[in-house]
């Protein structure tokens, strides 16, 4: 796994907003054929569940807001019927997820996406972004896509959204405050 190095209280990064105006020209490619795979959404998944997937993908990358926030407002959020979490079993295990935020009109976020530390490395980034942009695009009047990603994520991770069909629309600079 390819973390970045651990940010002190005070270190400034940067944020890259990205968006795709129309679905990608390209389909899906296959997975890897070396894995049992499934991409399972949730139904009205707990609270708990997100919050494992959460911690799990994102400790590396210092994925920390949620942590901290309200359960009642963690729960509106995980449960919205305009939220979806998508997971991808591995093997019989939690491999990775994928988030879709659809609550603007027209918009699908892809809000969180990754893979679990042991999954990092094992062929399925460019597939499972694929599959989670497929299914951001199926969603009824979506006319475009967001994400986000920052310096604190994975090296690769603005590389694989815009080699996936996203363009940086702007970029912020932001102060950790750990």
């Amino acid at each position: 796994m390819e973390a970045t190095k651990r940010p002190m209280p005070g270190d400034t990064y940067v944020v890259t907003y990205l968006e795709m105006l129309a679905p990608p020209a390209h389909p899906v490619p296959s997975p890897p054929a070396n894995v049992r795979l499934a991409v399972i959404m949730a139904e009205k998944p707990p609270v708990e569940w997100f919050l494992y997937l959460y911690r799990t993908v994102g400790h590396a990358y210092h994925w920390i807001d949620w942590l901290s926030a309200p359960v009642d407002d963690l729960q509106s959020f995980v449960q919205d019927p305009e939220v979806t979490i998508h997971t991808l079993m591995l093997d019989g295990w939690p491999g990775g997820f994928f988030m879709l935020d659809s609550r603007e009109p027209g918009i699908c976020d892809l809000a969180y996406f990754g893979l679990v530390p042991e999954a990092v490395g094992r062929g399925l980034g460019h597939w499972f972004l694929a599959s989670a942009v497929a299914a951001g695009w199926a969603r009824d009047g979506v006319h475009r896509m967001t994400v986000n990603t920052c310096t604190l994520d994975h090296p690769r991770a603005l590389s694989l959204y815009q080699k996936l069909g996203f363009s940086p629309a702007r970029r912020e600079e932001r102060v950790f405050k750990g």
